[in-house]
C-alpha cells in the first residue's frame, strides 16, 4: 500500500501531512505537564481529523487503484467437498498468471463449510477475457487430481465478479469445476 502512495504525488503529500501532524501531536502529548487543557483538546481534535483524513485517503487510494470500470474480482468456493480436497488454485487471464494460492487444512475446512475466498482483485481491460483456472488436490480414492476449467467473459464498464465453484457430482462420482459470473 505504501509503495502505491509514494507513486502518486497528491497521495504522498497527504500522507506526509498526516504523518507530520501525528508526530507533532505525539510530541505535545508527551509533554503533558507543561500543556494546558485547551491545548490537549486541540491535539485530540487534530488526531481525530488525521484519522478521518487517513480513512478518506484509503478510500481514495482504492478508487484510484481499482476503478469500477476496470475491476475484476474472482472468488473460490466449494460445495460439500467429499470427492475433492483442494490443495491449490492457479488463475490465468488471457494466458497470464494473475493468482496462485496454496491452501492449508484450516482454509480447506472453511471452504467446505461454505466459506468463500477472494482469489484475485485487479484491473483488466474491457472486452472479451479468457479465464483459465487450474485446480490441484486429492480426488476420489485419494488420488492426485489436476483439473482445468476455461471460461470467456465479456468485461464491460461495470465491475465484474466471477466465482470458481468446486462441487461434487454424485452421479459421476467426480468433482465438478464451474466458473460462474455474478
Amino acid at each position: 500500500m505504501l509503495r502505491n502512495i509514494r507513486r502518486t504525488p497528491f497521495l504522498r503529500l497527504l500522507f506526509t501531512i498526516a504523518a507530520a501532524v501525528l508526530w507533532c501531536s505525539n510530541g505535545f502529548a508527551a509533554d503533558s505537564g507543561a500543556t494546558t487543557a485547551p491545548l490537549d483538546n486541540r491535539v485530540q481534535n487534530l488526531k481525530q481529523e488525521v484519522l478521518k483524513l487517513n480513512r478518506d485517503l484509503f478510500i481514495l487510494e482504492e478508487d484510484l487503484l481499482f476503478p469500477a470500470s476496470t475491476q475484476l474480482a474472482v472468488y473460490v468456493s466449494q460445495d460439500v467437498g467429499l470427492l475433492f480436497a483442494l490443495d491449490s488454485v492457479e488463475l490465468k487471464i488471457n494466458d497470464k498468471t494473475v493468482a496462485q494460492y496454496l491452501y492449508t487444512n484450516r482454509e480447506q475446512d472453511a471452504l467446505k463449510r461454505g466459506g468463500v475466498q477472494q482469489l484475485f482483485i485487479g484491473n483488466v481491460p474491457t472486452g472479451k477475457l479468457q479465464l483459465v483456472a487450474f485446480f490441484v488436490g486429492k480426488g476420489p480414492h485419494d488420488r492426485n487430481y489436476t483439473r482445468g476449467s476455461t471460461f470467456t467473459i465479456e468485461k464491460g464498464l461495470t465491475p465484474k465478479y466471477v466465482e470458481l465453484k468446486i462441487s461434487d457430482d454424485a452421479a459421476k462420482q467426480q468433482p465438478e469445476f464451474v466458473i460462474k459470473e455474478w
